[in-house]
């Protein structure tokens, strides 16, 4: 069952003498479980454009917390967060849906269908987990041959107003995380073994995966009927300084319980310098390396230089550069930022986001700034 929350406008009463911090808009979400009314805002700005606005007070997911557990390495958390993000604002427009943590899929739920589906015994007998089923873990050779690829689910809400002054959970997205790397024991303390899951087989189990989460979906109150975005995620492997990627996606229409065809997505995290840079995008690879040399021309305490691009159908979204240099005091700071400002201006396009950290022993100094289709840098310098 739907839950609607009743929308009121605050009228703010304003004075010459003192400003007003209230200008919201008030939300009144009528509970039919029970016999009080929790209120909430809708804040009447947005930090960006793009983004969504977010319902206040903060409703935390009903997951929370379980995927600093599954997923390893924190760059994909990142990602698998802000990516589903990204790609909910092609089907739930930011200028009409509200965000909100996932309130459906409960840690439970989630812990249950990440484990090994098993009905073998019944002090293990997991019914519902969605990783494939194995005889005998302490077997590496069924280990290998079936590997744990579903790392994690992650659920977004995403509420819509309606007639009525009402708003309601207008769809949901969920993320899909799956390994890259399946790292196994075959005993308790013994070595680590490490498996590479091949592209093919990940999307293929990723597929399968995604249909029986809808199913279930489909068997919790509250989503029924709502339209649900699926997409399927690649982790990195642990150790890795740039995070994985989204591979696929499908949008299933209101109240259907079959997925219909998938689309694949295009995108990746690429780390300058390395191997992979310099195959793929060799002329980023060389521009970076032009503006390492000329930072360490005049800048002895330079350290080196880490660039992390995003690209979208093999075109550059956005790149950052993390410079790590040894400061003796503020003139030379500033002095660097103007070195640096001078560099990028000349040296990097304008055709995609920049942003550049300059860090001394661990702490942020500056931070320089441009957007896509500009010209100037912002140059903020920590003092």
């Amino acid at each position: 069952m739907k839950r609607f929350m009743l929308l009121i406008v605050m009228l703010i009463l304003t004075t010459s003498c003192a400003p007003s911090f209230n200008s919201q808009e008030g939300v009144i979400e009528e509970n039919q479980d029970e016999s009080g009314q929790e209120t909430a805002i809708i804040p009447s700005y947005n930090i960006a454009e793009d983004n969504y606005k977010v319902m206040i007070p903060y409703k935390i997911g009903k997951a929370r917390g379980v995927i600093t557990n599954q997923v390893a390495n924190r760059v994909d958390i990142d990602e698998l967060e802000e990516g589903l993000r990204r790609h909910s604002k092609q089907v739930y427009d930011p200028d009409t849906y509200f965000f909100q943590e996932g309130q459906y899929i409960t840690d439970s739920i989630v812990y249950e269908w990440l484990e090994r589906f098993s009905e073998t015994e019944a002090s293990r007998s997991n019914p519902e987990g969605l990783n494939p089923a194995i005889e005998d873990e302490s077997d590496e050779d069924q280990q290998r041959a079936n590997p744990k690829y579903l790392s994690h689910i992650l659920e977004q809400n995403y509420i819509v107003k309606t007639e009525g002054d009402f708003v309601e959970l207008g769809g949901i997205s969920i993320g899909i995380a799956l390994k890259s790397v399946y790292t196994f024991q075959t005993e308790d303390f013994g070595a680590s073994y490490y498996e590479d899951i091949p592209m093919e087989d990940l999307i293929s189990e990723g597929k399968q995966i995604a249909q029986q989460v809808l199913s279930r979906v489909r068997q919790i109150e509250g989503l029924e009927e709502v339209p649900v975005l699926l997409s399927l995620f690649r982790e990195e492997a642990q150790n890795s300084l740039v995070p994985g990627n989204f591979i696929a996606k499908t949008f299933v229409e209101e109240g259907n319980s079959t997925i219909g065809a998938w689309e694949n997505i295009n995108e990746e995290h690429i780390l300058f310098p390395s191997s992979e840079a310099n195959e793929k995008y060799p002329e980023m690879s060389d521009n970076l390396g032009y503006f390492e040399q000329d930072i360490a021309e005049y800048f002895p305490n330079y350290v080196s230089v880490i660039g992390k691009g995003f690209y979208i159908e093999d075109e550059l979204q956005k790149l950052t550069i993390e410079i790590p240099v040894s400061f003796n005091g503020n003139g030379e700071i500033i002095g660097f930022n103007q070195y640096i400002y001078g560099l990028v201006t000349e040296g990097f396009q304008n055709n995609y986001d920049l942003e550049i950290n300059v860090t001394s022993n661990g702490r942020q100094e500056s931070l320089i700034t441009r957007n896509a289709g500009e010209d100037d840098l912002a140059v903020h310098i920590y003092h």
